[in-house]
């Protein structure tokens, strides 16, 4: 069956968007792109390049960058590190393939994906950060979240999901509870991936026409389409309120992948002092894509 066949033809998903001071209409059931989209794509949120990573030269790093995690994952084995990583950002940021990129090579028995699903009614009668903590590594072990308990601090109050007395109590609580996992030795990264608005309606447009990443596009998706401005309030305030000297968000400029992942993985490799680190083969953090904090955005 076609991408296309798997929508509800009577349904009507065209919107209206409010785009630099102009009114778009996108529909994302129609096959062909818009070409405002295209164009725009590459070059939003200011984004520091003009095109993508050359492919090879992403591959042949990737695979220097790789061999350095192994390195990580043996030398955690070692001494009994633990680390844990949190991958936030819009949807269609870029989350999962940089999660694949990290682990593609590390002994799935030492290294994890933690993606929960929406609260049960049991979790929802719980302390709100409880389901995570069972989650959390163990001696040896990396853990990489995808999504964590940001969501109370984004998709959570943008669509009404939890109170604004919820919302303004967790970002009390997060940096509270974070600070419990720096103590407790835990090596913490907490990374936002960072997309501009045309590039995502771009890989939204995407998952809807292809076949094998159709799933990826949830009614979630839909219907945040016009909560652009919401979403980033939301995170602007998360960022503000929640990046500490013990837990530091790291902003990754994410509208070209291959760029994204390199450099997440370098900040990784360059934060830890494991054994046979080979710097030559790391290489230097590109300051255009990866900053700390909410100064970077700015």
């Amino acid at each position: 069956m076609a991408a296309t066949d798997t929508a509800d033809k009577a349904e009507n998903r065209a919107v209206e968007l409010e785009i630099g001071g102009k009114s778009r209409v996108f529909d994302i059931d129609n096959p062909e792109l818009p070409k405002w989209i295209d164009d725009a794509a590459f070059s939003s949120d200011d984004y520091p390049y003009k095109k993508k990573l050359d492919d090879d030269e992403y591959l042949e790093t990737l695979e220097k960058l790789q061999v350095e995690l192994v390195k990580v994952q043996l030398w955690q084995q070692k001494t009994g590190k633990r680390m844990m990583a949190l991958f936030e950002g819009r949807d269609a940021a870029g989350k999962g393939g940089a999660i694949h990129a990290t682990m593609d090579n590390l002994n799935p028995r030492w290294a994890r994906v933690v993606a929960l699903t929406k609260p049960t009614e049991t979790e929802r009668g719980q302390w709100y950060f409880q389901r995570y903590v069972a989650t959390m590594p163990t001696a040896g072990e990396f853990v990489l979240f995808d999504r964590s308990w940001y969501n109370r601090a984004g998709v959570e109050p943008v669509m009404g999901f939890c109170t604004p007395e919820e919302h303004k109590q967790f970002l009390k609580q997060a940096p509270r509870f974070e600070k419990m996992i720096v103590h407790e030795g835990i090596q913490f990264f907490k990374f936002w991936i960072n997309i501009g608005r045309e590039m995502q309606l771009k890989r939204f447009h995407d998952r809807r026409h292809d076949p094998l990443k159709i799933w990826k596009l949830s009614p979630m998706d839909i219907a945040a389409l016009n909560k652009w401005d919401d979403y980033t309030a939301k995170r602007d305030e998360m960022l503000k309120e929640t990046h500490t000297d013990h837990a530091p968000w790291t902003v990754v400029r994410g509208n070209d992948k291959r760029r994204a992942r390199l450099n997440l993985i370098r900040h990784i490799l360059s934060s830890l002092d494991y054994e046979g680190k080979d710097k030559g083969a790391i290489g230097e953090v590109d300051d255009k894509i990866i900053g700390s904090g909410p100064g970077f955005l700015k």
